[in-house]
């Protein structure tokens, strides 16, 4: 069973930055496409960014943070990251680390996600 465990959120100030970890366990890590997804409080699931399994590392990033958050992994440390700069209010969220094994990092959703973290807080205090 594959496990995804976050670190590294917590509160900061507006523009201040954080970087998310997602430890990953029993799985092939360097298989998997991995993302990083957002929820606020009655809201639906957000895609934030996502990097793919291959060596290419293609990624996604969703145009609320595009410019402002970077996405990495190493398959070495079976990790995935997410650098997140200039944070603003709405960056609010529980984030949340996934995976997905098949098919293309750019396609990757909430409604495919083959494995969840259990999710992350960030807040963001103007």
């Amino acid at each position: 069973q594959v496990q995804l465990v976050e670190s590294g959120g917590g509160l900061v100030q507006t523009g201040e930055s954080l970087k998310l970890s997602c430890a990953v366990s029993g799985g092939t890590f360097d298989r998997y496409n991995m993302g990083w997804f957002r929820q606020r409080p009655g809201e639906e699931r957000e895609r934030v960014a996502a990097i793919s399994w291959s060596g290419t590392d293609v990624t996604y990033y969703s145009d609320s943070v595009k410019g402002r958050f970077t996405i990495s992994r190493d398959n070495a440390k079976n990790a995935v990251y997410l650098q997140m700069n200039a944070l603003k209010s709405e960056d609010t969220a529980v984030y949340l680390c996934a995976a997905r094994r098949l098919g293309s990092a750019l396609a990757m959703s909430a409604s495919n996600v083959d494995y969840w973290g259990q999710g992350i807080q960030v807040t963001v205090s103007s």
